[in-house]
């Protein structure tokens, strides 16, 4: 069982002993020293914060010791229930909130869940400010309200219908243009809260839904992490009903998925590429990826003259980079789009009207329109390490070896070859080197990868 703390938020397991999981008492204490943060931060005296959570099978329980625990210390909640990530990020604003939490452990397993922490403008917490509530956590400095100042609780259950008015309003999406396409498409919700959504949005956009795992249970029917090896119902669906494509999500419906109609997966990788491709086709802007994502994305932003550039890892880091560079569009290669004429938070289902714009106005099957992309191939490997062993110095030593090519060192230190990249990171809770390869061919890249390996072990001696 583990519990993990870091600056973005606390996740864990449910069930077993305080401090190794998510337990009852992690998650009152964690809430509390977010709520002791908020309260610090803003100054105010009475503060108001938004609570959302997906459907895994913990959230509710997770959900009443977090508001309990706000409310004790005099903080009204605005409770969403069942709700996604992106729809609490859109409600955080429009309620003129002080912050919001998202209980939702992403992708993964069902014994899983999470606090996902977010400030008034609806997006995820800085290092700096993620690293003040983990030091209020671990010292338990709280002050709680007296009877007479506690907070209150007022249950608001329309937030995943504003949030599809928000995405029908966003100037790019026409539903009269989409609704001419008469596609049918499968959806698979994994029976959490992107079961409640999707559906509800492709209806708005006149697509005939056929619904798979859409039952907001919890009871997750395969592994939550939209990759291939786990979508196998979904691909043959597709295909058995003919649909124009399938589109996938995870738990909490800020990753977005999608299947061809073929039954191939179009590539996670590449649902950025195609959103980006269809909006940089109506305004040119500069476009942002983290350094771990495809090529692809740089491939289609210059094809329609503009400029990309790439952030270190991470949602916070790769939002902070697009508001630098007023990028229009941006997100990560694992299927998040970040829109910010909607808001700076990873959202599939601005991904998914974008995504539905695009094929209604250029016509053709998806399929057709995943060849017309540059296609790249990744490989994603490993180092273990010994403890005694200095990472940071191995690092070097290959930014060194490679310094004559175009290296980057804002996050590890990614090299850009002429026909591929290798981006090497080192892990902050144990002695591992991550190595994401990326080339024209899966040959290719495993290749690269296995190359570096080699060279890592034997400048480190393990060779």
């Amino acid at each position: 069982m583990t519990l993990i703390k870091s600056i973005s938020g606390i996740r864990g397991t449910i069930g077993g002993a305080t401090n190794d999981n998510l337990t009852p008492i992690d998650a009152v204490k964690f809430a509390a020293a977010y709520g002791t943060w908020l309260k610090e931060y803003s100054g105010k005296e009475k503060l108001n914060v938004v609570i959302g959570r997906d459907a895994r099978l913990s959230g509710e329980m997770i959900q009443n010791l977090v508001v309990s625990t706000l409310v004790g210390l005099g903080i009204d909640v605005v409770d969403l229930g069942l709700s996604t990530t992106p729809t609490v990020e859109v409600a955080v604003p429009l309620e003129k909130a002080d912050g919001g939490i998202i209980l939702t452990a992403s992708h993964n397993p069902k014994q899983w869940n999470a606090l996902k922490l977010l400030n008034e403008k609806g997006e995820f917490l800085n290092a700096v400010e993620g690293a003040k509530i983990l030091e209020l956590a671990e010292n338990e400095s709280f002050d709680f309200a007296q009877v007479d100042d506690l907070g209150t609780i007022t249950k608001n259950d329309s937030y995943i219908d504003i949030h599809i008015d928000e995405v029908l309003n966003l100037p790019l999406v026409d539903k009269e243009v989409t609704r001419k396409g008469g596609f049918k498409v499968v959806v698979d919700g994994v029976n959490s809260t992107g079961g409640i959504a999707i559906p509800k949005l492709l209806e708005e956009l006149g697509v005939e839904v056929i619904k798979l795992y859409c039952d907001p249970t919890g009871h997750f029917p395969h592994n939550p992490e939209p990759l291939k090896e786990h979508l196998g119902d979904i691909c043959d669906l597709v295909v058995k009903e003919k649909a124009d494509f399938g589109i996938v999500v995870d738990p909490d419906v800020d990753r977005l998925a999608f299947i061809s109609n073929e039954g191939e997966m179009f590539g996670e990788e590449y649902t950025l590429v195609a959103c980006a491709d269809y909006v940089l086709g109506k305004t040119k802007g500069d476009t942002v990826s983290n350094l771990s994502s495809s090529r692809a994305l740089r491939d289609v932003t210059q094809k329609h003259g503009c400029n990309y550039e790439a952030a270190a890892v991470g949602e916070v880091n790769v939002v902070t980079k697009m508001k630098a560079n007023n990028a229009i569009i941006g997100g990560e290669g694992n299927g998040g789009i970040i829109y910010p004429e909607s808001h700076y938070g990873r959202d599939a289902l601005v991904g998914t009207a974008l995504f539905l714009m695009l094929m209604s106005e250029r016509g053709g099957t998806v399929a057709e329109l995943r060849a017309s992309y540059p296609s790249y191939f990744m490989s994603k490997k490993k180092i273990q390490l010994t403890p005694e062993l200095d990472v940071d110095g191995l690092l070097e030593t290959m930014h060194k070896k490679y310094a004559h090519e175009d290296v980057s060192t804002i996050d590890g230190v990614k090299i850009d070859f002429a026909e591929n990249w290798v981006h090497l990171r080192k892990s902050n809770t144990e002695p591992i080197i991550r190595i994401y390869t990326e080339a024209k061919s899966q040959i290719e890249a495993d290749d690269l990868a296995d190359r570096i390996i080699s060279e890592i072990k034997e400048i480190a001696g393990l060779s």
